[in-house]
């Protein structure tokens, strides 16, 4: 009896722990939420035609679709999404139901908070500082951030999504630069301190992006070591917010382009909202 006394003592200062790890972890979500949304512009420029006049065609293209002219230029997105989440491999993907809420803040950082629905539930969140997954709400599954790494994979993710998501945060300026790649890719370059990342974005003859892909800095292989590895996005279902037209369809995966690639991340956007518009 003793002995079974101790295990369920252990047992619940286990539990009690990894709870308070939860707790601390939403808290630290919560905050850097409202750090980055806090970095909406008070008094926001209003998109011309003229901002882009001098890029390259395609760029052109992307920009005069994906925002009117007149409508503020807020770069700070709160978006929600369901859709499926694969937790396996392009032979067995085992894709689950999910619901996630993101914050997008390009080129400062983003936080994505995700849980699934069904057989053992994920939860936990993806940012510029970590990632920290659960299973249960309580169980770690994955646990990283902190390092350089970390850091340059989490940059490419999120610059590459202000492309899909929140066009006036990589309008051309300091720390943004577009290039010609063909005649419907042009190639945003974004830098960030010691963080850089090219992204490709690939348009049709209106301007609607079709296309986003980019080499990322991941250990998403079998030897789990970093490296450059192609990533990237399909995008449809465009609808206008606020004086932009963005992609409600979104179908994402690593390998993109090769034999290898399958989207692991298929989301359907639910609501996109722009920190700082008018109510």
């Amino acid at each position: 009896m003793k002995i079974l006394f101790a295990i369920l003592i252990v047992l619940v200062i286990v539990l009690l722990g990894l709870a308070v790890l939860a707790f601390l972890d939403r808290r630290a979500d919560r905050a850097e939420w409202g750090r980055l949304a806090a970095l909406r512009p008070d008094d926001p420029r209003v998109f011309d035609e003229a901002m882009v006049a001098d890029l390259p065609e395609p760029a052109r293209r992307y920009f005069n679709y994906a925002i009117r002219p007149g409508t503020p230029l807020l770069p700070i997105v709160e978006i929600e999404m369901t859709g499926q989440f694969s937790l396996g491999t392009k032979d067995a993907p085992r894709y689950q139901p999910m619901e996630a809420r993101q914050v997008l803040a390009a080129p400062e950082g983003f936080v994505w908070a995700m849980k699934t629905h069904g057989g053992m539930p994920v939860a936990g969140s993806d940012s510029g500082l970590w990632t920290r997954f659960r299973i249960f709400g309580l169980i770690p599954v994955a646990r990283a951030g902190g390092d350089p790494d970390h850091a340059r994979s989490a940059f490419g993710r999120y610059v590459s999504e202000a492309v899909i998501w929140s066009p006036a945060a990589v309008l051309p300026g300091p720390g943004v630069i577009w290039t010609q790649v063909d005649d419907n890719t042009a190639r945003v370059t974004i830098r960030r301190g010691e963080l850089s990342q090219e992204v490709d974005v690939t348009v049709d003859a209106e301007g609607r992006t079709e296309v986003v892909s980019f080499e990322r800095w991941t250990n998403a292989n079998p030897e789990k070591t970093y490296r450059l590895q192609p990533f990237g996005a399909v995008v449809s279902d465009f609808r206008e917010v606020g004086g932009y037209r963005l992609p409600f369809h979104a179908e994402a995966g690593n390998m993109f382009g090769t034999d290898d690639y399958f989207p692991f991340f298929i989301a359907d956007v639910t609501e996109i909202r722009f920190s700082g518009a008018r109510p």
